[in-house]
């Protein structure tokens, strides 16, 4: 048997009219794929036909049976024929009269086991005795299509039928329908897409960027991997590193010959002073061939596209390491989608994910060496002199500690009585003495450097202070000579202290901190562009990659706004050239009704023994139609009228024209049979509904993701994409107005539990666990069948066979409120992929000798039949090779 999971979709036609337009195989074929197509669905494999028709239509119509039987598929094809209307009648002999619906005839094609016939006699829609709706009322019938048109319910039916005999049974329906009103459904509708697809405020806006810790493993080493590539990018003999080490060696030499100019002998003898000079011009010579070489690799580390495997042979040529790729890079495609399925995941809207994947793009994609190139002015030699100029334009700020160590040595060397006063100027003539050697040593061109004044004048006002101290106590002249040798060894400290801040501000100056920073620098700026070049084409490639999903995200946001904004409903049997010969059936006569006869004959054609019984269809059936128009609520409206809200006729719908199911509305223009519990939207439905959008935006790149691991996302993917994400989008959409809310679309969802009847319709499911677990009595079911039908029904109640069935979606919920009410639970329930309906369904199966199966004689070639051609019993029929497709 083929499961509900084989199925994709019931394919409807109605032969009661416009039967001539399906005379050939092609036609068939056109006539699926339209209605396929409109639903986004492709060939199927298992074909599933549910073929409304009458009794009398069987024979009348088997060449459309033969060409439906033999429909060309991979798996075999099932026919359920939902018979509308009372049988003709058959008879025994010559003698016996004309009774209405004694037999049943159908020709042999419609006895394989792949089709059963379920057969209405009278669609039982009134709901009082006053009522006088017809036997096939459109309102009743298109909810009953409607019903077995969900792939579920028809292959559990058809699979009944089969255990019955001759496959052909009556049934009796009891259903309740749960669903939103159209204005409630649409606005939904429009508020998941609005949602689904975000703002479009601008691509350039700022975006929270991914932290690298929640980014999928193959993407986080394109966007990480490259910061650890730093260490080791220059291979030891080479150009770079040899260049590199030069500079480096001269500027260590410099830093030696600044430790012997800050001693003693350095402020003495000038030649220590001419030994830096001349280590500090050989570290510009050699930081000028280094900065050089720094913008060589630059120049040649690509060019205004990325980095390029000849930019990275150039760079090896320099003597510069770029580390190998690995296994970086091969699942970009996996990495990709697992990212967007996590952010669309996360509740995100269509056009912030795609903002998300273009600041993916930026932080993954590799810089060319010439965007590099403008960061070298900031090392270039006169960035570096002015740098120098710079700090050494101000004079070393003195310590305080030096203050006290120069006030401290006057004071001192002051403590003497006159004459020897005179040598408390020593301390201070030292410290002038000391000032102007220094100034002289550390002198720029003809300038000489300046000196601080502090210690000088703290040594003056330490000897004054000195000399009154004296002059006041009268010291002895050993105590005079100790604090004269004191303030010399004073001095001697503070003149070292102040001698060696020189020199290194000096030094500074002279560029010693410049070109060592400038060094570092071009050193950072060649290991980046290094690490620039690390697995280059592969994060050229992701980059790439993730802006085409951007591309293709926004494209689906732009789709989503356009099913936001629907085109109106074209009417019925307009949609297609497909559906030209087949218009409203109503507006024509019914297949059910009596045809005129000739003007001069008076009466109907007495060889037409199938329509003296057929039932007469025409708005004065029961008499005159003034006369009854007070009696008959329905004698004033014309069954072809569109139903409420603006929906398609019926008749529409049940030949699958139709975008949307046909709502026949609420009161009495709803068959007895059917209980409708209108909703008015939970808070949970449009989170739901934006939720199943994303999911099938999923299910409509599945195949792009495929294109991008290997390496063909291009122009045409994205095409062919962005088409199917139409396609299903608009399935979606069909998927909801058939099926209704409560039914998941038929993509990859994710593994959350979907919501409650409560949360998506504001309806409670305990009466869908009423209903469902009901005693399967005759009570439970109304009967759709004539009186004179009834009584070709098996007499035997265990020979009815019961389908209970409700919605999939529902089946947590009402198995809880089976054993919250102390219930068991119902045996073998069909959970349906719909979400509209739930009831339950009894097949009666007929008495034996109703159903005849015969073998007409004429061929179905198309040509007119006659009162002799009438289907026979078949064991006096003849079957001609010309009658087989």
């Amino acid at each position: 048997m083929t499961s509900p999971e084989d199925t994709t979709a019931v394919v409807r036609l109605d032969l009661r009219a416009g039967a001539a337009a399906l005379a050939t195989p092609q036609a068939v074929r056109d006539r699926v794929a339209e209605q396929l197509g409109r639903a986004g669905l492709p060939e199927p494999d298992y074909p599933l036909f549910l073929v409304t028709d009458t009794p009398a239509g069987l024979t009348d119509h088997q060449l459309q049976y033969e060409l439906l039987s033999g429909y060309r598929a991979v798996g075999e094809t099932r026919i359920l024929v939902l018979l509308v209307g009372s049988s003709p009648g058959s008879y025994a002999g010559e003698e016996e009269a004309y009774l209405p619906d004694r037999r049943l005839v159908r020709p042999t094609t419609l006895r394989a086991a792949t089709t059963g016939l379920v057969w209405a006699g009278d669609l039982r829609s009134a709901r009082t005795a006053l009522d006088r709706p017809e036997p096939d009322d459109p309102a009743a019938l298109a909810v009953l299509v409607d019903l077995l048109s969900v792939p579920d319910v028809f292959v559990q039916v058809l699979e009944g039928l089969r255990k019955l005999p001759d496959s052909v049974a009556a049934p009796g329906v009891r259903l309740l329908e749960q669903d939103l009103p159209t204005e409630v459904r649409d606005r939904a509708w429009r508020d998941a897409l609005t949602r689904f697809a975000g703002e479009d405020s601008g691509a350039g806006d700022p975006v929270d960027i991914v932290p690298d810790s929640q980014l999928p493993e193959a993407l986080r080493t394109l966007v990480t991997g490259r910061d650890g590539r730093g260490h080791g990018h220059r291979r030891p003999d080479g150009q770079a590193n040899l260049a590199h080490r030069r500079c480096a060696e001269s500027l260590d030499r410099a830093d030696e010959g600044l430790v012997a100019l800050r001693s003693f002998p350095g402020l003495l003898h000038p030649a220590r002073r001419d030994a830096l000079e001349a280590d500090l011009h050989q570290a510009r010579e050699d930081l000028d061939g280094f900065r050089a070489l720094v913008e060589r690799a630059l120049q040649g580390g690509g060019g205004a596209a990325a980095p390029t495997a000849e930019a990275t042979a150039r760079l090896g040529a320099l003597g510069l390491r770029v580390p190998s790729a690995d296994s970086a890079g091969e699942r970009v495609g996996e990495g990709l989608r697992e990212l967007a399925g996590r952010l669309l995941g996360d509740g995100l809207a269509l056009r912030s994910v795609a903002q998300h994947f273009t600041a993916l793009a930026g932080r993954v994609e590799p810089v060319p060496g010439t965007a590099l190139l403008h960061r070298l002015a900031d090392h270039s030699e006169e960035s570096v002199n002015r740098g120098s100029a710079t700090e050494y334009a101000a004079p070393p700020r003195t310590p305080g500690v030096v203050l006290l160590m120069a006030g401290a040595a006057g004071l001192l060397g002051g403590l003497w009585q006159w004459p020897a006063v005179l040598a408390a100027l020593l301390v201070p003539v030292l410290f002038v003495i000391v000032a102007l050697l220094g100034a002289k040593r550390l002198h720029t061109g003809r300038r000489a450097a300046r000196w601080p004044m502090g210690p000088r004048i703290a040594a003056v006002a330490g000897a004054v202070a000195g000399a009154a101290v004296a002059y006041a106590a009268d010291p002895p002249l050993w105590l005079g000579g100790t604090g004269l040798l004191a303030g010399l060894g004073l001095t001697a400290e503070a003149v070292r202290r102040l001698w060696r801040d020189a020199a290194d501000s000096w030094a500074a100056g002279r560029g010693t901190t410049a070109l060592r920073t400038a060094l570092d620098g071009l050193d950072t700026l060649l290991a980046e562009l290094v690490r620039e070049h690390w697995a280059a084409e592969e994060r050229l490639y992701c980059a790439d990659a993730a802006r085409s999903v951007a591309g293709m995200l926004r494209a689906t946001a732009a789709a989503a706004d356009a099913q936001a904004s629907p085109e109106p409903l074209a009417p019925a049997g307009t949609g297609s050239a497909g559906s030209n010969e087949e218009e409203d059936w109503l507006d024509e006569p019914s297949a059910l009704e009596t045809p005129e006869s000739d003007a001069g004959d008076g009466g109907a054609d007495d060889g037409d023994w199938a329509a003296a019984y057929a039932w007469d269809n025409t708005r004065d059936r029961h008499g005159d139609h003034e006369a009854d128009r007070d009696s008959d609520p329905y004698g004033d409206r014309h069954v072809g009228d569109p139903g409420p809200y603006g929906t398609p006729s019926p008749a529409a719908y049940l030949a699958g024209t139709d975008d949307a199911p046909w709502a026949s509305g609420e009161g009495d223009r709803a068959p007895r049979w059917l209980d409708r519990e209108i909703g008015e939207g939970g808070p949970d439905l449009v989170a739901t509904l934006a939720g199943d959008l994303r999911n099938t935006a999923m299910a409509a790149m599945a195949p792009y993701w495929g294109a991008v691991e290997r390496g063909q996302a291009g122009a045409l993917a994205l095409a062919r994409t962005e088409e199917r994400v139409r396609q299903l989008l608009s399935a979606a959409r069909h998927h909801l107005w058939r099926y209704g809310v409560l039914a998941p679309p038929p993509y990859p969802a994710d593994h959350r539990a979907r919501t409650t009847a409560a949360g998506l319709l504001g309806t409670d499911s305990l009466r869908v666990a009423e209903l469902v677990g009901r005693e399967t009595d005759r009570g439970a079911v109304v009967q759709l069948s004539s009186p004179e039908q009834g009584a070709l029904l098996s007499r035997d109640p265990e020979a009815a066979l019961w389908i209970r069935f409700a919605p999939g979606t529902l089946q947590g919920e009402i198995e809880a409120a089976w054993r919250k009410s102390g219930s068991p639970p119902a045996e073998e329930t069909l959970w349906t992929s719909s979400g509209r309906y739930a009831g339950l369904i009894r097949l009666t199966p007929l008495r034996m000798g109703v159903v005849d199966t015969v073998l007409p004689r004429q061929s179905t070639g198309g040509t007119a039949r006659t009162d002799a051609d009438r289907a026979e019993p078949s064991t006096h029929a003849e079957f001609r090779e010309d009658d087989r497709w």
